[in-house]
């Protein structure tokens, strides 16, 4: 879903539902650079599951976010996930033209829980095999009603969506490029967002598929709030280990920990699942990334109750920036709340 406007810099946008982040990045023969980052933290209560319940609020913070960073900015890379999307990966004969795309419909149709029919589908040809006469391909399919939604209110806003993605693809695109993926090494992308957990799984040294785990953040969020008996500003500081003096951090620790039964759960079957339906014995590796990657004690913890080597992502690894441009946000800290919209801008646009 992309329009040709020929740019040297690309825009992402990554609208979540506890903050909206921002990243350009300008493209060079040499690699890319950051020229701008931002990001503004939306209310409690604005998105919850992917559903915009305060459509005023996230408009007020996106424009504000732009004057913030760079107010030229209109074109911009945008991405979706939760019910509304399916990412899936499938095999079928190898078929080029029409008769590709009406295979890749009918394994559609057989795949998607809603009708075809009211779907914007996109898919990308991962490989071919020509021994076997079969060929790989990536499908990633939006509810139309749930799209234009969404892209009604990014054009509200004052701007140009000029690529539509997915928040696992963006995921797998930050990770592939500011990381050697070694092909022997099974490893799991765990973005940790704030009602969301998106799996993305790499084997073979390429994306194998997805999964969403219905939990994230959110209950630590709210666990935190209600202990230690903080307003939202606070809360939002003491998940992010900003008030180490101020509160107990062994009853921070218990709190957290605590707070993280469900989403445990859904990573543990998440994992089973994922196993059995590739037939492999273990996962690697994890690298975890989103606003789960800053919250202290949780990647340790996450680490020891899962049993699998884990590091925290830094998508900003290969790419060139001034940190003098960023001092008052330090983007090194930050670095893994920045995977989805760092990959987005790393789209470039024709």
């Amino acid at each position: 879903m992309a329009f040709s406007r020929g740019s040297k810099s690309t825009v992402g946008l990554d609208i979540g539902a506890s903050s909206v982040k921002l990243v350009k990045l300008d493209h060079t023969k040499s690699g890319h650079s950051v020229s701008a980052i931002g990001i503004r933290e939306l209310p409690p209560e604005a998105v919850v599951a992917d559903e915009i319940r305060d459509r005023e609020s996230v408009m007020f913070n996106i424009q504000s976010l732009i004057d913030l960073t760079d107010p030229k900015i209109k074109d911009v890379v945008v991405s979706l996930s939760g019910h509304g999307v399916i990412t899936d990966r499938f095999t079928i004969d190898k078929k080029t033209g029409t008769e590709a795309e009406q295979a890749i419909l009918f394994e559609t149709e057989q795949r998607a829980p809603f009708d075809v029919d009211d779907v914007s589908l996109s898919y990308h040809i991962v490989k071919v095999d020509d021994d076997i006469n079969k060929m790989d391909v990536l499908l990633v399919a939006a509810r139309k009603e749930y799209l234009q939604v969404y892209l009604q209110l990014i054009e509200d806003c004052g701007l140009r969506p000029v690529i539509v993605d997915d928040d696992a693809l963006a995921i797998y695109n930050a990770y592939e490029h500011n990381y050697e993926i070694d092909p022997t090494r099974i490893t799991a992308l765990v973005n940790i967002g704030h009602d969301v957990t998106n799996i993305t799984y790499v084997c073979d040294g390429l994306y194998h598929s997805t999964r969403d785990v219905s939990s994230g953040t959110r209950e630590i969020y709210n666990a935190i709030q209600k202990e230690f008996r903080l307003n939202p500003e606070l809360t939002s500081k003491a998940i992010k280990g900003e008030m180490s003096e101020s509160i107990d951090q062994d009853m921070l620790k218990a709190t957290i920990i605590s707070a993280t039964d469900d989403l445990i759960s859904g990573v543990e079957l998440a994992f089973s699942y994922f196993k059995s339906q590739a037939k492999l014995e273990n996962i690697d590796w994890i690298v975890l990334s989103g606003g789960g990657a800053l919250i202290p004690y949780l990647p340790d913890f996450l680490q020891s109750k899962l049993g699998i080597p884990l590091e925290i992502a830094n998508p900003l690894r290969n790419i060139d920036y001034d940190p003098e441009l960023f001092q008052y946000l330090q983007p090194e800290k930050i670095a893994p709340l920045l995977t989805v919209s760092v990959g987005l801008a790393m789209r470039t646009v024709r």
